[in-house]
């Protein structure tokens, strides 16, 4: 039987840190493009301020997930060539990183700019970030085996 609190359990397990690690950016992100969007709305740019933070959090943390995601899948597949949901699951998670980096760094030199204004093109930006994420995170569940039918 597997002690849940075995350190060895915790750490070194194949795949378990991926799925533990992936739900923060992903609230993160929605969490922030919340407030961005309800800031905007509302016309609160102390929300753009929250947001901002809460985006350079959750692109930094896409960098511990995509590292343990590479590390399931050598550890897993032993290095195999991806394909079918997989090789989905894998691109779209990069570039649901890239994207959340972007609406990061869109934040970010808005503020660099002396007028400091958020441009109005990061919103269509952010809601299709928020597409590529939850496609990314249905296709993972997919792969975890909570997405299965029956």
């Amino acid at each position: 039987m597997v002690n849940p609190f075995d350190p060895k359990t915790v750490l070194f397990a194949k795949h378990a840190q991926h799925v533990v690690l992936v739900h923060f950016p992903i609230g993160l992100f929605l969490a922030a493009v919340g407030l961005d969007f309800v800031g905007h709305w509302m016309k609160k740019p102390v929300l753009a301020v929250v947001a901002r933070y809460d985006l350079l959090i959750a692109a930094v943390a896409t960098l511990p997930v995509m590292i343990t995601g590479l590390l399931a899948w050598q550890w897993q597949l032993n290095g195999h060539k991806l394909k079918g949901i997989l090789l989905q699951h894998l691109a779209l998670g990069v570039l649901s990183s890239c994207l959340i980096w972007l609406v990061w760094w869109i934040h970010f030199r808005a503020t660099r700019k002396r007028e400091g204004s958020l441009p109005g093109y990061r919103l269509p930006i952010e809601l299709a970030a928020i597409i590529v994420v939850a496609v990314t995170a249905h296709l993972g569940g997919f792969l975890s085996g909570v997405n299965v039918p029956g």
